[in-house]
């Protein structure tokens, strides 16, 4: 058994550009975040899920969504994201603590526990899912003292906006490692970031979705070798296209340390 106090705070806010209000969008009848949830409820190495909204008006629905599920809810930063994070990983003592994505719908509980299972037996400060996979089980477990010396040091944009870039970019000061279950797979694209994300994700959850059993990342494989046209919906789409702008942003040098942000 892995020691408690492994918790996911999981990102989420309204305030998509691309397609707005993504994370309450409804699959299979119910909103994007409670199967993001349900999810991570089935993981056996979690003690607990919080969910790390913004202070923003906007997002008022998903702290009464939260209260709805009975899930702890965070409010912080919008534009810091690492503040957000850390300041809701202080507050909930996680240690580690799992990154998780509200944009996530369809994360695998079962690669989430290989994961985390994988940090505790090397020990490291960051270890997530790497290699060929799927564009939408993203999952990264980072040490608190890291995710607090990152949250002290770190300056570019990049590294405000998104959690894990200054500590992947400081392998030397960092034990630094990833999963690799999959080859070949990084084509697929699981994620809800778009309008052509949607309407596939919306198939497959109307084809897979059960209230009475999770289904994996096997049974959406099986799906799409059975109807490969489906992959075409949403394909063409630039793979993290939110941290390739936040890089450009480095570019321009606008870049500060704000973690005196309140929350």
């Amino acid at each position: 058994d892995e020691p408690m106090g492994c918790k996911a705070i999981v990102q989420a806010r309204m305030g998509s550009t691309r397609l707005p209000g993504k994370i309450l969008l409804p699959l299979a009848s119910k909103p994007a975040l409670f199967h993001v949830i349900e999810r991570l409820r089935c993981c056996r190495t979690l003690e607990a899920v919080v969910v790390a909204t913004t202070q923003s008006a906007t997002d008022d629905r998903v702290e009464r969504f939260c209260e709805i599920l009975e899930v702890p809810c965070f409010r912080g930063s919008e534009e810091d994201v690492l503040d957000r994070y850390y300041q809701a990983a202080r507050k909930f003592d996680a240690d580690p603590v799992v990154r998780i994505t509200a944009d996530c719908p369809v994360i695998d509980p079962g690669i989430v526990d290989e994961v985390v299972s994988c940090y505790y037996r090397g020990e490291y400060d960051v270890y997530g899912l790497s290699g060929d996979f799927p564009d939408g089980l993203d999952c990264t477990v980072f040490r608190f003292s890291a995710l607090e010396e990152a949250w002290r040091k770190a300056e570019l944009p990049s590294e405000r906006e998104h959690v894990g870039p200054y500590l992947t970019k400081n392998k030397d000061c960092f034990r630094v490692d990833g999963y690799r279950p999959f080859q070949g797979l990084r084509h697929h694209r699981w994620t809800l970031d778009e309008p052509a994300d949607y309407k596939f994700l919306s198939i497959l959850f109307d084809r897979l979705y059960r209230p009475d059993r999770i289904f994996s990342t096997a049974d959406i494989l099986d799906l799409l070798k059975k109807e490969p046209d489906l992959m075409k919906i949403n394909s063409g789409i630039i793979r993290n296209e939110g941290y390739l702008k936040s890089l450009e942003r480095d570019k321009q040098g606008s870049g500060t340390n704000s973690n005196s942000t309140s929350s």
